[in-house]
Formats: structure tokens, C-alpha cells, sequence
């Protein structure tokens, strides 16, 4: 009798995958079950402030719930009902979409890159974590959403049937949803730039809610509910949305219509599983970029370097930096750029601002009031951007301090960075009053707003430098949520605070001649407003600079002691 032996080590049998590559489903689902109930439950053996917060949420969302199932419960019978159920569970799968991108932290189950070394197959890997998946706040809220809006415009036993079947597809969908695009977008979520769209989640969440708030003002008006008919209209063809809609359809007897919404939900569930099956196969599969060979042929990477430098040799600076001025306020503009695209931190105070300035003249269109002056808000947000320059460097602005060697060298840096604001501000202001005339019909005030909003521009450039040379703090790195070091709260509102109503008090002679010719009745002359505060605005700007710089160089010390805590 002979016996075989593996010829390589490749040939011989790997225990555990034997153990784990023919493991049936009915195995790994309870071990995943098990996993993220541990999960949960060690969210109570936190310390004492953490495990208030926990339960407190936890206790919230139970209040908030019950509340939304008794509220659909009592829109059973009303004429809209349908309208309103098909909207709220089209928002709420979109919110299941969205919210993996902004808190993947925040759930570790989300990130399968976990367990790619374990020996599982991805079939039934993605089995046992859809079902453990279903386990938590999220999922009972949407469970709950689901059969109250069932019972909302479920009519008759057929109804009732197709309702069972739309509470488990909504519930399906919105899970299989939220894993598919977790998984799709993993790698992303776990870089910097993963971490900076985390970042933004507060601007996101900020505009989501004005919308919320919009919406029910509009629901709140004479029209209701019927408000909502031309969304539905769209929406109940839209998984899953459109499976709560299948339901009144069959109640109404239109059943070809309602089977149709149901198949067309379910196949969305089967091709949201096909995504996610192939996402988390190609991770666990394929190289990630941080496992590859970092390092390129050493004569490969230097033909390429010299022949990157031969044309740099010939064209000398590149891309942002060749429509940059020359000399250090150029180098200053372009590291403060670097600084708005790259940091965090800066990034998420730039981004706010801008989309916020935006976002404004909408909404005063979409509510039917406010004016064109309105507009002013975008520049005093974008200009914000210029308190605490130094502070924004956190402890890197020692590097800038060794260059600074009297009021000159300062007066250079702070004009850099103010040309930097100027750059981007002037196009972005132009633009939101632009938008605001538009929506809000006020072309005629146009120039004289156009002209305030540079003067306030100005102004918030002339009193950010100075309060950066005499208010610096520091702005914490540790936390994506401080701005100020809790020891220095009150110099970091006094510096805000301080330098915007300053800027406001120095606007007022050119609010002073807008309103004399007002009165005056000299209205063809408005116009002279536009140029007046754009001369304005730039004396304050470079007043506030000279200003500026030479406290900079007397206090570069204690500057660079306040932004380094």
C-alpha cells in the first residue's frame, strides 16, 4: 500500500480552510449575530459619559419611533397618505445611501476589509452580514417605518399580504443598500480623503435640514400633503418606494400596476446584492495600493525624474503656481491654496462657507422673503477665513516664523493670504449677488449690493488680520469637531466675534451713502455705490494689512506660543 504526500507546499491541505471554505450559511450567520450583538453590548461598558450618550440615543430614537408609527398609524384614511408614505421611505433610503460615506467610522461592521484575511467565501460572508445587519437602531427604526406606512394605505386582506412582502423588500433594499455602497467605496472611506468627506458631514447634514425645514413649511401651507403629489408621482417608481406604493395599488384594485412595483423593487435587491457580491469579492481579492511595491525601477524613476526636470528647468513653475505673482506673496498664496485643499480642518471652513454663501440666496427665494442684501452673509462667511491665519497653521507656523523677520516680511505673509481670500472671494461674492437678483428679482439694487458686499469683504480682510496678530489661538487637530483650545475659548470669541462686529462698523459709510441716496431720491445714482465699495473695501484691506504687520513682528512670539498649545 502506498501512501501520497503533498509535492509542495501549495499541495498540502490548509486545515483551515478546510474548516471554513465548505462552512454552510446556517453556521456563519449565528457567528455574525453573536459578533454584532457583542458589538452593541460593549457599547454600555464604555466610561460613564460615553454610556450616557449611548443610552440616550438609544432611548431618543425609541421615543422618536413609536411617535412616527403612531403618526402613520393615524394617516390611515387620508387622501394623501400614499403620497406621504412613498416620499418619506424614498428619503429614508437615500439616507441609508449617504450616511455609510459619512459614518463608516462609526460602525465597524461596515468595514468587511476586516475579515478578508479569515477564510471565507464572499457568498456566504455577504449572507451572514446582510442578516446581521438587520440588528440595531437603524434597522428597527426602518422596520418600523416600513409597517406604519403599510397600515397607512393597506386596504383589504390582498393589501395586507402585499404589505408583508413591502415591509421585508423596503427593509432588504435599505440594508443591501447601505453595505453595497460601504463596500463599493471602502477604500475610499479609510483614506484621507475618506476622512476629510467625513469631515464635511456637519455642512452636509447643515443643508440636508434647511431642505427638511423648507419642506415642512411647504407641507404647513394652505396645500398639505397634496404638495407632495408630483414627487410621488415620480417617486413610486423608485425602489423602494416604490413597494410601499404597490401596496395602495393593490388595494385600489390596480394589480398589474402594483405587481410591477414590487418586481421592479425586488430586482433592485437582486442587483444591490450583485454589487455588493462584487465589491467584496474585489476586496477581497484584489491588491490594495498600500500592499504594493511603493518603490519604481531605479532607472526608470530617474529617466522620469530627469526628464521632469529638464522641463521644469524650462518652464519653471507649474499649474496654479505659473498665474501666481512671483516673489514670497505668491509662495503664501499657493501654500495658503494648498492648505484649503489639503487640510481638513481648513478644508471644512472653506467648503462651509462657500456652499453655505450659496445656499442662501435659495432659500430666501424658496421661503418668499428676505432681499438681495441678504447676499451680505456669503461674504461675512468667506471671510472668516482670514481670523486666526496663523492658528490654521497650527504647530507648523514656526517654520513661517523663521522667515519673519521684521513688519516687511509679515506685511508680505498677511497680503499673501489675504490675496489669496481676494482671489477666490471676489468671483464667489459677484456670483452669489448675481444668483440673488436672479431668484429674488432685484436687478435694480444689484450694483449698490454688489458694491456693500466688497466693502464688507474688504473689511473682514483688514479686521481678520488684525485679529490674527492679536488674538491667535490654537486650533485642536485631535477632534474633527473643536476649532478652539478649550483654554483659549474666550480669546477665540472675542476674535471672531470682535473683529466681525468691527467689520460691520466699518461698513456703515458706505451703508450710510446707499441709504442718503435712498432718501434723497437719487436713485440713477445708486450705481456710483459698485465702485465706491470696491475702493473701499481695498483701503480696508490694505489699512487692516499695515496695521497688521507690524504687530506681527512685535508679538511673533507669543504668536507662535498661542497656536502651538
Amino acid at each position: 500500500m502506498s501512501t501520497s504526500s503533498p509535492t509542495s507546499i501549495s499541495d498540502a491541505p490548509d486545515p483551515a480552510a478546510a474548516s471554513f471554505s465548505g462552512v454552510p450559511v446556517s453556521v456563519t450567520v449565528p457567528v455574525f449575530v453573536r459578533l454584532k450583538l457583542a458589538l452593541l453590548h460593549n457599547g454600555l461598558r464604555q466610561n460613564g459619559r460615553r454610556r450616557a450618550a449611548y443610552i440616550t440615543s438609544i432611548v431618543l430614537t425609541a421615543l422618536f419611533t413609536a411617535l412616527q408609527l403612531l403618526g402613520l398609524i393615524a394617516l390611515r384614511g387620508h387622501d394623501h397618505a400614499t403620497a406621504l408614505v412613498t416620499t418619506a421611505i424614498a428619503v429614508l433610503a437615500l439616507g441609508w445611501a449617504v450616511m455609510p460615506l459619512f459614518f463608516s467610522a462609526g460602525d465597524e461592521t461596515l468595514d468587511p476589509s476586516r475579515l478578508v484575511m479569515l477564510p471565507l467565501r464572499p457568498g456566504p460572508l455577504m449572507v451572514a452580514l446582510l442578516l446581521s445587519s438587520l440588528i440595531g437602531v437603524g434597522p428597527l427604526f426602518t422596520l418600523t417605518m416600513a409597517i406604519g406606512s403599510v397600515v397607512a394605505v393597506a386596504h383589504g386582506g390582498a393589501a395586507a399580504a402585499a404589505g408583508a412582502l413591502a415591509v421585508v423588500l423596503v427593509l432588504l433594499v435599505c440594508v443591501a443598500l447601505a453595505r453595497a455602497v460601504a463596500t463599493a467605496n471602502l477604500r475610499l472611506l479609510t483614506s484621507r480623503k475618506g476622512r476629510d468627506l467625513a469631515l464635511l458631514s456637519g455642512l452636509i447634514i447643515a443643508v440636508g435640514f434647511q431642505f427638511v425645514n423648507l419642506g415642512m413649511q411647504k407641507l404647513s401651507g394652505e396645500n398639505g400633503l397634496s404638495t407632495l403629489e408630483p414627487a410621488a408621482d415620480v417617486l413610486r417608481w423608485v425602489p423602494p418606494a416604490a413597494a410601499i406604493d404597490a401596496v395602495w395599488g393593490i388595494g385600489d384594485g390596480a394589480y398589474g400596476t402594483a405587481l410591477g412595483q414590487l418586481a421592479l423593487t425586488a430586482a433592485a435587491l437582486v442587483l444591490l446584492l450583485v454589487w455588493w457580491h462584487r465589491s467584496l469579492t474585489r476586496l477581497m481579492t484584489a491588491a490594495d495600493s498600500s500592499t504594493l511595491q511603493a518603490a519604481e525601477p531605479a532607472q526608470g524613476a530617474g529617466a522620469r525624474a530627469g526628464a521632469a526636470t529638464a522641463a521644469g528647468a524650462g518652464t519653471g513653475a507649474r499649474g496654479l503656481a505659473r498665474l501666481l505673482p512671483a516673489g514670497r506673496t505668491g509662495t503664501v498664496m499657493e501654500r495658503t491654496f494648498r492648505y484649503a485643499w489639503r487640510d481638513p480642518k481648513t478644508k471644512t471652513g472653506w467648503a462651509t462657507a462657500l456652499v453655505a454663501g450659496l445656499l442662501l440666496p435659495v432659500v430666501y427665494a424658496l421661503q418668499g422673503s428676505g432681499d438681495i442684501y441678504g447676499a451680505c452673509w456669503a461674504c461675512g462667511l468667506l471671510g472668516m477665513q482670514m481670523y486666526n491665519q496663523f492658528g490654521q497653521d497650527t504647530s507648523a507656523f514656526w517654520m513661517v516664523a523663521q522667515t519673519i523677520t521684521g513688519p516687511r516680511d509679515a506685511y508680505l505673509e498677511l497680503r499673501g493670504r489675504a490675496l489669496a481670500l481676494v482671489l477666490v472671494g471676489v468671483p464667489y461674492v459677484t456670483a452669489v449677488v448675481a444668483l440673488a437678483a436672479a431668484l429674488l428679482d432685484g436687478w435694480a439694487e444689484f450694483p449698490e449690493a454688489l458694491g456693500m458686499t466688497y466693502a464688507l469683504l474688504g473689511a473682514m480682510l483688514a479686521t481678520g488680520a488684525l485679529s490674527s496678530a492679536l488674538y491667535p489661538y490654537t486650533i485642536p487637530q485631535d477632534s474633527g469637531f473643536k476649532n478652539v483650545h478649550p483654554s483659549q475659548a474666550s480669546m477665540g470669541t472675542l476674535s471672531i466675534f470682535g473683529g466681525m462686529l468691527l467689520g460691520a462698523v466699518l461698513c456703515l459709510p458706505v451703508v450710510g451713502v446707499t441709504i442718503w441716496l435712498h432718501v434723497a431720491g437719487a436713485h440713477g445714482l445708486l450705481w456710483l455705490v459698485l465702485p465706491l465699495g470696491l475702493a473701499y473695501g481695498a483701503g480696508l484691506t490694505v489699512a487692516g494689512l499695515r496695521l497688521a504687520a507690524p504687530k506681527v513682528a512685535e508679538r511673533l512670539p507669543e504668536i507662535l506660543t498661542a497656536v502651538s498649545k
